[in-house]
């Protein structure tokens, strides 16, 4: 489950703080890479679930592979073209988590499925038209191609929202030999605002429900049927509901995608309710093992760059902007401060530093008038929502705690 790094001396191998990267840099550190990895991986196996790891997050497929080879089930993807990189990086099982729309992107999934021909691809679909359009097309192609029953949220996406919905769409399936039905899924969190927690639960069972009842119709046409859900704020409450069943053949998919760099913003909030949630449930029920793992997720993914200018007092210029990182849920966070041939290693940054604006290639960032900042230093910013830094780069460098570069790692946005 390694990265496959250099193992020259360290002092061979390129160094952030010897200045031997040019930044910006987006820097993943592998300490915290694997921690994450396998905090996720023991969470599912307790709880009797399977991971389909969200891939759009990172779309790197050296972390797919750690991914599998750490026991998930297989990747979660949103477009055919990324289904093309999962299936490249070795996933044999390959969940779109979306609706296959139109002629074109047909052809390459029909395309995908000659190049691997032990892929197991399933996709989403909440409509009769679209069962039409592909029962017409994969019967002209000869193929078989295996559909989740998605179910919405009101005012949210995609989904079938009622139950005359979903009779119409299985209707309409069981017409093309070609359509396996092969279970039921849903995004939850598009649930947010006053009681979110009860109404994801409210939800979670109905999806759960709705599948255990077309289980009784005899409506899917696999003999394990999948009941998938769970983004990267709610995984707990998917866990404990998809479960609360007595029906054998359900096998249940998590599809968390940002845990695996996890973040300090929008992720680290959520996952504050889940080890909340968790330390509570722990509380209140018996269980063979731990509810609350002994230790939590860990922020790995951070921005590099350099102070490049201090035009007027009370501001610093950053060589970054809104081409190398994430803006859209919060500004990024300087962590941590090193000055090139004068620290001998990185210092917590003044948390009185902060910033105010982002351009496409600057960041403004205000300190105080007297702040202990020169042309040169070097920052690390850490992010918030990870998939939107990440499809900014095109490799992501992964370091050790020493700053080495032990893997370049390229993405495949």
């Amino acid at each position: 489950m390694s990265l496959s790094h250099n193992t020259q001396n360290p002092r061979s191998m390129r160094n952030l703080l010897r200045e031997e990267i040019p930044l910006p840099a987006a820097v993943v550190y592998n300490s915290r890479l694997q921690h994450n990895l396998q905090w996720m991986q023991n969470f599912v196996n307790q709880r009797g679930v399977k991971l389909a790891p969200h891939g759009k997050t990172t779309m790197t497929p050296a972390f797919f592979r750690l991914q599998l080879a750490a026991g998930a089930w297989g990747m979660t993807i949103a477009t055919p073209q990324q289904a093309r990189v999962a299936a490249g990086a070795g996933a044999t099982r390959v969940l779109m988590a979306n609706q296959l729309v139109g002629r074109g992107n047909m052809q390459l999934v029909s395309a995908l499925l000659v190049d691997y021909p032990q892929l197991e691809l399933y996709c989403l679909i909440d409509s009769v038209e679209n069962a039409r359009q592909l029962g017409q097309f994969f019967a002209e192609s000869r193929q078989n191609l295996k559909l989740l029953l998605e179910i919405g949220v009101p005012g949210g996406r995609t989904g079938c929202r009622d139950a005359a919905q979903v009779r119409a769409l299985c209707e309409e399936i069981q017409h093309w030999p070609q359509l396996q039905l092969a279970g039921v899924e849903t995004y939850e969190g598009l649930i947010h605002g006053e009681c979110a927690e009860g109404r994801v639960t409210e939800h979670l069972q109905q999806v759960r429900d709705i599948c255990l009842d077309l289980l009784t119709q005899e409506k899917f046409t696999t003999e394990s049927v999948i009941l998938s859900g769970a983004g990267s704020a709610w995984y707990d409450r998917v866990a404990d509901i998809f479960v609360d069943h007595n029906e054998p053949r359900i096998l249940p998919i998590l599809r968390p995608g940002c845990y695996l760099t996890h973040d300090r913003g929008i992720y680290q909030q959520a996952q504050a309710a889940v080890m909340q949630r968790l330390e509570r449930l722990e509380k209140t029920e018996r269980f063979d093992g731990h509810y609350c793992p002994p230790e939590d997720l860990q922020s790995g993914l951070e921005i590099w760059a350099y102070v490049q200018s201090l035009p007027e007092p009370g501001m610093a210029i950053l060589n970054f902007g809104k081409r190398d990182a994430a803006y859209d849920a919060g500004l990024p966070k300087p962590e941590l401060h090193f000055r090139p041939g004068t620290d001998p290693a990185p210092r917590v940054a003044d948390e009185a530093w902060q910033l105010t604006g982002i351009m496409d290639q600057h960041a403004m960032m205000k300190i105080p008038d007297d702040a202990d900042i020169q042309v040169g230093d070097m920052l690390a910013l850490s992010t918030s929502h990870p998939c939107l830094t990440f499809d900014k780069w095109r490799q992501i460098l992964v370091i050790d705690d020493y700053f080495n570069v032990l893997e370049v790692a390229d993405t495949c946005f």
